[in-house]
């Protein structure tokens, strides 16, 4: 007789693994999952901004099926593929003329350890400037530019050399005086000042951004202070890296974050929603740039994997056919405004912010503080309804609120429904 094995998520999940819910998950369709014991959940965290076309969208499924039935591993150095060239094809017909070539790879993590080697590669310089409160990665070089949290590179030191930090501008606990609008101006004073006290502009490959702020809290910067960045870097022959692990693929209204104000990066990365939950992550430059990369001064085994950029250029044809940016905006607008209704009847939420489906809300104490308490008894709320919820932001204060991208109207506000029972329950 064959004994039956007994699934102990406590048993065999190294604890390293943080789980956000108890959920043992069977199946998955649009906004929904159900467990292996058939109860329905909602997914509005779309395996933290992953599946942006719904779960198992038919036609990503389908062309995973298929290309599956083809080859598996095409290694990128020994064979060049269809599915790796037309998602470079499809991926770039998104972008500005100067965003024409792509490395892919197979994490956001991943992406960012190739952008920042791409920079210094392509400027011969040494240094790289990050924001504060960001979040990039936890593989060695993306945890150094990561300061959302000190756990993600405490005792892991020594880190790399030459990475600088600067303020983002969190405008919702500015610490500056005068009009909140012009809180920006203060921020990008203190970025200009590290090349007054600290390091040299000529020393500096690259200046690496989330376009909004993802585990940091979900913050949406002032569009001048981006556009300053941004001629910050021209001024000094300095190149712009904008990441949109979290925020491209349509999730906040608008395929790309960066279109929100009006500026371009040099060097761009995108991961998450680009396959609908394959692992796959691209490097996104102009081919003047990548050039700078010798063969051989960059690689791995398993980027561009043929069924992993089957399902990226199905992802990409899924989002245009089925007007999902669009559709993200307008769903955006209905939730950011049901969110204010009842942050107006429940002052705990202390701001709503977002752009698009990449929507958060910051719980504050009397006093203003943080409250991550608040957040957490929101999302415990949540779940009891069989809603799923992810907190961010340093201290855990803030909910953000992620579905995927299919989601419709009567959804999100059977959600709000849910969401405000939660908040008039603390």
């Amino acid at each position: 007789m064959v004994q039956e094995i007994r699934l102990v998520p406590e048993d065999l999940i190294p604890r390293v693994v943080g789980r956000y819910s108890p959920v043992v998950v069977d199946r998955g369709e649009g906004i929904y999952v159900w467990d292996i014991d058939g109860n329905r959940w909602t997914d509005f965290t779309s395996g933290i901004a992953v599946t942006n076309t719904g779960h198992c969208h038919p036609r990503v499924v389908q062309a995973i099926q298929e290309q599956a039935g083809k080859i598996i591993h095409a290694q990128a150095n020994i064979f060049a593929h269809e599915p790796m060239m037309r998602a470079a094809v499809e991926l770039t017909s998104t972008l500005p003329a100067n965003l024409n070539q792509v490395f892919f790879t197979n994490s956001g993590a991943e992406a960012i350890e190739g952008a920042l080697k791409l920079a210094k590669i392509a400027t011969g310089r040494p240094a790289v400037i990050a924001f504060r409160g960001a979040f990039h990665g936890r593989t060695h070089a993306a945890m150094t530019v990561t300061t959302s949290r000190a756990k993600v590179r405490g005792h892991y030191e020594p880190l790399l050399p030459s990475v600088y930090h600067a303020p983002y501008p969190y405008v919702f606990r500015s610490p500056y005086k005068g009009p909140p609008e012009d809180a920006d101006l203060h921020y990008f004073a203190e970025l200009k000042q590290l090349f007054d006290t600290t390091v040299m502009p000529d020393d500096v490959a690259a200046i690496l951004m989330e376009t909004v702020l993802g585990e940091g809290g979900y913050i949406v910067p002032p569009a001048r202070w981006v556009q300053n960045v941004r001629r910050l870097c021209d001024e000094h022959g300095i190149l712009l890296i904008m990441d949109e692990i979290q925020s491209g693929m349509g999730r906040t209204g608008k395929m790309w974050g960066f279109e929100h104000f009006g500026v371009t990066p040099d060097i761009m990365t995108v991961a998450k929603g680009i396959a609908s939950g394959m692992p796959v992550s691209a490097v996104v430059s102009d081919r003047a740039i990548m050039d700078k990369w010798a063969p051989g001064s960059h690689g791995g085994t398993y980027g561009g994997n043929a069924v992993g950029t089957a399902a990226a250029l199905a992802t990409l044809q899924v989002i245009e056919d089925e007007g999902l940016v669009d559709n993200a905006a307008r769903m955006g607008r209905i939730l950011m405004d049901g969110l204010r209704d009842i942050q107006a009847d429940h002052p705990v939420i202390g701001d709503v912010r977002g752009l698009g489906l990449m929507v958060a809300t910051e719980f504050v104490t009397e006093d203003g503080g943080p409250n991550a308490a608040a957040a957490a008894k929101v999302i415990a709320s949540c779940m009891e309804q069989r809603v799923l919820l992810l907190t961010c932001g340093t201290y855990d204060q803030a909910i953000r609120i992620i579905p995927p991208l299919t989601v419709n109207e009567a959804q999100i506000v059977e959600f709000l429904a849910v969401y405000r029972r939660a908040v008039a329950a603390i």
